[in-house]
């Protein structure tokens, strides 16, 4: 600004100079006749005192301008400095902005933190409020409704408990209760398999009771269920049905928290399916109103002492010591004796076992006497116990799988009729033992939502016995030694859940022995012998007569052969009106057909059957 204003004044000054000399340099030549005379022209003196007085107002003008522009450049100035204090203010304020912004979000943070504690609070409340709420409502069903009764840190609890009324019709009569002998299935021509039977019976009704008490690092158990299926002498259909309280289980169980199971007691074999693991009362039972259940389950229930591992990951093991019974041996003879007349007959110079004195708590009745020549229940005299031992593993996609293993110990002794000096007696009896066994497994699938399957069976030297038909386990050599048969049992199953209530099941079942003879140096002996008489199997004999008592029905003539094998299938349903609780009410029909083949013989093979039609009303305790 200031260079503009002394540029104006200095280009003023030139002007006013320039002006003056051009007058002076000009002025025209003075025609003294011809014109007129000009007036006065102002001197140079005026002139340039002229100039200067302009030049003297111009500098004021100038002195003006820079006062003016040295007060804007002060204000300008000021207004910087007002700028640079309005920056430093912005510059401050923008810091303030940010710390308070940052404070906000920290309070925002805090307020949030805040909130979900609140909220945690809340949700940790009503959660109180539901399980203070959840403990009452126990409280008050285990005073109102409990589920067990606690005594002195133990539970106890009668679930398992039901009440039964059930009917059996057979076309072919066994004078059996709601239980099938199997074995006793008559051949066509006995005269039992010319007559049906029907009963009604509540027997089976059942009372369970489990205590259970609970320490740091170990569970102890005990378990008792009886039924009625037991006869006392007086025991009878007449008047009142006045049959025995029977034990069924009676166990004590101890469980550690690492898998171990020690348990002692009557309960179910080792070799019994279980559903669970290795795990009592889970065992996977045929679902029939029979009580023996169907041919071809493997099945003992009786003392046994065992020893389980759970491995925790599927796997479980276990090894049992179990209460040895020798059936009956099943024995016959074909030919004659030296003497060419009299027919061969098996040896009897052998002793197995007796029926029970009274001293022993065994049963006594049916020893032989006026009307039967042998003891209808028979203690054999045992070597040692049966050994079991089973490996399962379970998957809840696959299914639940077990294999097992028996070993059994047979003795009797024997009198060969023979002098020996080493025998103080001089007869030279001795005692003979002989080792069997067998093995079995099971599988137990879930094959679709609606349907299982199973599958189970067992195979061995005597082991019969564990089958549910109970064919005989030995026959007898010449010598009067045991023989062990072999046998088997197998069982398939298939169960179809139509419904929550409804459970319809089918069971394929079989039993079977094994031929099993010696020839003697006049025949044959042993367990189905070819040259049997079987022409009388299927023909019912007339009766017989005696003056004093008029006409007999007779057993069949010429019928020898043993049971080659039982084989039953059944079909029937369960329905539950009730299930929840208040326990549970169900009714079931089943159906089972079963039939008896005999070993063929010289005239043919025997053959008999049975139709069975059970009915069943049942309340379970809850």
């Amino acid at each position: 600004m200031k260079t503009n204003l002394k540029a104006l004044a200095s280009f003023v000054l030139a002007s006013a100079v320039v002006a003056g000399y051009a007058q002076t340099a000009t002025t025209p030549t003075v025609h003294a006749a011809k014109k007129k005379a000009a007036p006065a022209k102002p001197s140079v003196e005026s002139q340039i005192e002229a100039l200067r007085d302009q030049m003297n107002s111009q500098n004021s003008q100038i002195q003006v301008l820079k006062q003016q522009l040295s007060d804007r450049d002060s204000q300008l100035r000021q207004a910087q400095d007002a700028a640079s204090q309005a920056q430093a203010a912005a510059a401050q304020a923008q810091q303030a902005a940010q710390a308070q912004q940052a404070a906000i979000g920290e309070n925002t943070q805090a307020v949030a933190s805040l909130q979900g504690s609140v909220t945690d609070l809340k949700t940790n409340t009503q959660s109180i409020v539901t399980t203070v709420q959840d403990q009452q409502a126990q409280v008050k069903k285990q005073i109102e409704n409990p589920d067990a009764i606690h005594f002195k840190g133990i539970t106890l609890s009668p679930t398992g408990s039901f009440i039964e009324a059930a009917t059996v019709y057979r076309n072919r009569a066994l004078a059996s209760d709601i239980n099938t002998p199997f074995s006793s299935i008559p051949y066509a021509g006995a005269d039992n398999a010319n007559i049906s039977e029907f009963y009604g019976t509540g027997r089976q009704s059942r009372i369970a009771l489990q205590a259970e008490g609970k320490l740091d690092d170990w569970t102890l158990r005990g378990y008792w269920e009886a039924d009625w299926l037991g006869t006392g002498v007086t025991s009878n259909n007449n008047e009142s049905n006045s049959y025995v309280l029977r034990q069924r289980q009676l166990w004590a169980e101890a469980e550690s928290r690492s898998g171990w199971v020690f348990t002692a007691g009557q309960q179910w074999s080792l070799a019994t399916e279980d559903r669970v693991g290795i795990v009592n009362t889970t065992e996977v039972l045929p679902q029939t109103i029979d009580a023996a259940y169907n041919a071809g389950f493997v099945w003992e229930r009786q003392y046994g002492a065992r020893i389980v591992k759970n491995f925790h990951d599927g796997l479980w093991a276990g090894i049992s010591v179990e209460n040895p019974q020798t059936l009956t041996p099943s024995c016959a003879g074909t030919g004659t004796k030296s003497d060419g007349t009299t027919p061969l007959t098996c040896p009897n110079n052998y002793l197995i076992g007796a029926t029970g004195t009274n001293g022993g708590l065994y049963n006594g009745a049916g020893q032989p006497g006026a009307s039967s020549s042998s003891p209808v229940t028979t203690y054999s005299y045992n070597l040692a116990p049966d050994m079991i031992a089973k490996v399962v593993y379970e998957n809840p996609k696959f299914g639940h799988y077990e294999l097992f293993g028996i070993a059994r110990f047979f003795r009797d002794r024997v009198y060969p009729n023979s002098t020996s000096t080493t025998v103080p007696t001089g007869t030279g009896a001795y005692n003979d033992a002989t080792v069997g066994g067998g093995i079995g497994g099971s599988a137990y699938v879930p094959a679709t939502k609606y349907f299982h399957v199973g599958l189970s069976g067992l195979y061995g030297d005597g082991t019969n016995r564990y089958g549910a038909s109970q064919l005989p386990d030995a026959t007898i050599r010449p010598s009067g030694q045991l023989a062990l048969l072999h046998g088997y049992s197998a069982l398939s199953t298939v169960v179809f859940h139509a419904s929550p209530r409804l459970d319809v099941y089918f069971n394929g079942g079989i039993d079977g022995s094994f031929r099993n003879y010696f020839q003697d140096q006049n025949g044959y002996i042993g367990y189905g012998l070819y040259g049997t008489q079987d022409k009388g199997c299927g023909i019912e004999v007339a009766p017989g007569t005696a003056p004093q008592v008029g006409y007999q029905p007779s057993a069949p003539a010429n019928c020898g052969s043993p049971t080659k094998n039982e084989q039953e299938y059944t079909l029937g349903y369960w329905y539950d009106f009730y299930r929840g609780p208040k326990g549970r009410f169900r009714q079931g029909i089943q159906y089972s057909y079963i039939g008896r083949y005999g070993w063929s013989g010289a005239n043919g093979t025997p053959k008999g059957n049975e139709n069975e039609l059970y009915t069943s009303f049942r309340y379970f305790l809850p």
